[in-house]
């Protein structure tokens, strides 16, 4: 099966880079080279297509810190999965546009489960306690409370971060997200647990946790 982004449709998002000199190396070429470790390959090819990259995953995203790191993800990606490129199922440049593609749907994925999963655990933990104050004290303790829990998922390590989206919002067991994942079982619920103590102490800190939260 050819790669899914072919020519024409790069042809149709962006202009495609100016004809190879003579004895340039050609994107298939490179990819070999890549194949075999060769970084100054993947800099070569990282000077030939980042251009063409940033304007494909910029229509897909509107954030020019996201574009950036997308693509020094998909070029880390390039460089890690090099062996997996099949010159017979399609041109080097159709692969790495799929790459970039997938890394973008996944990332913009990521953000709405966490964006989601960031405004449930918020309103629940204000819901929760709403009745203990009333009045104009209870909107300023919950405005304080659902902003400090926010800050504090934010702030959480990526693995913790993935850990409560993955169990609390994903609906996931800890042997699933194990088995998912490839982590091992023991390193789930220590993450877990190092991130719920955190959540907790944030919500006790504000008097509006009062028993154990269970992710």
């Amino acid at each position: 099966m050819l790669y899914s982004f072919d020519h024409q449709q790069i042809k149709a998002v962006a202009h495609t880079s100016d004809p190879l000199a003579p004895g340039e190396a050609t994107d298939e070429q490179l990819m070999q080279q890549i194949q075999c470790g060769d970084e100054d390959a993947l800099a070569t090819l990282q000077r030939r297509h980042a251009p063409l990259l940033r304007t494909i995953i910029g229509r897909m995203v509107n954030n020019d810190s996201d574009v950036d790191d997308l693509v020094q993800e998909v070029l880390l990606s390039l460089w890690q999965h090099a062996a997996s490129y099949d010159a017979e199922k399609g041109k080097a440049l159709g692969w790495i546009v799929t790459l970039a593609r997938r890394r973008t749907i996944d990332r913009i994925r990521r953000k709405s489960a966490y964006s989601r999963a960031r405004d449930r655990y918020r309103d629940e933990a204000v819901t929760d306690h709403s009745g203990l104050q009333t009045g104009a004290d209870e909107e300023v303790a919950q405005s304080d409370t659902a902003h400090a829990v926010a800050h504090l998922i934010e702030q959480l390590p990526a693995a913790q971060r993935e850990a409560i989206r993955l169990t609390y919002y994903g609906g996931l067991s800890q042997r699933q997200i194990a088995a998912t994942t490839g982590i091992p079982l023991g390193t789930i619920k220590t993450r877990l647990e190092l991130a719920m103590r955190k959540l907790r102490s944030a919500a006790l800190a504000f008097g509006e946790l009062h028993e154990p939260v269970h992710g």
